[in-house]
């Protein structure tokens, strides 16, 4: 399949592009029935003479070419409308009748707040677009984004959730006046795979309800069927938690797709480069170091261990707590005793067989490095963050 990409260097262009890249090249394997053949990548940059050659030779067009931010409102309608026009008119000139897909705006509603000189704009390129369907016969697919964030998205643009990822970022402010101002968020992954859907013929359409979107099979718009619904106070929040990561170490609840998962993983992006490594604080002394790595809100922490040649540590039990050691490098004899007994329970474990060994409630346990010469390293996990007021840690030797 040959596809023309409209607007190609843009946010959703580039994001759109690299998966259609990693398709074509073999690197994803996850759509085993999509075959990307050749790329034209057009942009406000590219010729006459390529839109003629990819117009002539495309099986698909993604139209995401547009002005946001002109320095006057007539190039709302050129931008938006003009392009559009040609571009359906070299399809008309080569006889191709392949899918297009438009790139609108949800301002096209034209309801309230979205009564403007760009949603007027967009009204009109769809417009254009459904009477081309009629004239030609040609699959028309009308998208109504609302708004899009994700990596790769320009601050201070047309994105309040990028500008105020990049802000905080790079600790810059951010100005909320407003925290209960909802938004309707569409993150980039989620339209991009919309996308390679609509690629297929497996397209989601949908009507509107004022500005809500409705998915229904019969509906002349089209849709991801994904987006979140938040707040710019509870976006704020996230952020700061995020931001707070690296002196905290404690990572919020990100659950399988949710909006703070995706928002997170958008703030990230917009990290500097001396932002991107951050130390952590070593507790060492004579018998080697222990370091916390991660801290989860209802999950417990992460830790690593170094202990020195011949070096036992532990000695203590838990009456709730459990944990789980797993050494990584060297070799050690972890013990473990219930308390009121005398058998012991040994495990010898090895960097050169990775297992992982419970740290049982009522036992008392220890880990010893059998090496006289080699550093013993050991990822340590809790299944509670340790409370200094409550640490549920008592001494008493395995043996």
């Amino acid at each position: 399949m040959n596809i023309l990409i409209t607007g190609a260097k843009g946010f959703v262009g580039k994001n759109l592009t690299e998966s259609l890249k990693n398709i074509r090249d073999g690197k994803d394997k996850t759509r085993p029935n999509l075959r990307v053949d050749e790329l034209y990548c057009y942009d406000i940059d590219s010729t006459s003479e390529e839109l003629e050659v990819a117009c002539a030779a495309c099986d698909f067009v993604f139209n995401l070419a547009g002005v946001n931010r002109p320095q006057n409102n007539e190039e709302f309608m050129a931008g938006n409308f003009g392009f559009a026009s040609t571009l359906l008119d070299t399809l008309k000139k080569h006889g191709n009748t392949s899918p297009v897909m438009l790139s609108s705006s949800i301002q096209a509603t034209l309801i309230g707040r979205y009564d403007s000189d760009y949603g007027r704009s967009k009204k009109a390129g769809e417009e254009l677009f459904f009477n081309y369907a009629k004239e030609t016969g040609a699959k028309v697919l009308v998208y109504r984004f609302p708004n899009l964030f994700g990596k790769w998205c320009r601050p201070n643009y047309n994105s309040a959730v990028a500008t105020f990822c990049n802000n905080m970022a790079n600790d810059l402010p951010i100005t909320v006046n407003d925290r209960s101002t909802e938004l309707e968020l569409l993150y980039i992954d989620d339209l991009v795979t919309e996308m390679l859907d609509a690629l297929e013929g497996k397209e989601h359409h949908c009507t509107f309800d004022g500005i809500d979107t409705v998915l229904c099979d019969e509906g002349r718009y089209c849709a991801a069927p994904v987006t979140h619904k938040v707040t710019l106070g509870e976006i704020v929040d996230l952020l700061e938690e995020f931001k707070a990561q690296p002196q905290t170490l404690v990572m919020p609840e990100i659950p399988h797709n949710s909006f703070a998962k995706k928002l997170y993983s958008t703030y990230l992006s917009y990290l500097p480069k001396d932002k991107v490594c951050f130390p952590l604080k070593m507790n060492v002394d004579a018998r080697g170091s222990f370091t916390e790595l991660l801290k989860t809100a209802n999950c417990g922490q992460f830790s690593v261990n170094i202990s020195k040649p011949g070096i036992t540590k532990g000695q203590h039990w838990h009456h709730t707590k459990w944990e789980f050691f797993i050494v990584v490098s060297g070799k050690a004899l972890i013990q473990q005793r219930k308390i009121g007994t005398e058998e012991v329970l040994n495990f010898e474990v090895s960097g050169d067989r990775i297992e992982a060994v419970h740290m049982l409630p009522g036992y008392t346990h220890n880990i010893i490095n059998l090496s006289n010469t080699q550093d013993l390293v050991t990822i340590m996990w809790a299944n509670e963050t340790f409370d200094p007021s409550r640490p549920d840690t008592f001494f008493e030797e395995v043996k």
